[in-house]
């Protein structure tokens, strides 16, 4: 019998590759729980906005305190 070791290192490359690319997917961390989603608003920061915002339809609050206001929630 005639050997293939091209063949052979190809097998055995292409299985290292997958087993890696596996491996990284089973070892990011995973965000704790009750942790807001990444690049959104927690439900609570939306509620604060929405009262925020009926503050300032009702004329209660001016232009610069909602402003104000409103960049205090969004810096969290």
């Amino acid at each position: 019998m005639r050997r293939r070791p091209l063949l052979r290192a190809a097998a055995v490359g292409t299985g290292a590759y997958m087993a890696g690319k596996n491996r990284g997917r089973d070892e990011r961390p995973a965000p704790p729980p009750g942790a807001p989603p990444r690049g959104g608003l927690s439900p609570e920061a939306v509620e604060q906005l929405k009262s925020l915002a009926q503050l300032h339809d009702q004329g209660i609050l001016t232009d610069r305190e909602f402003e104000q206001q409103k960049a205090k929630i969004l810096a969290g």
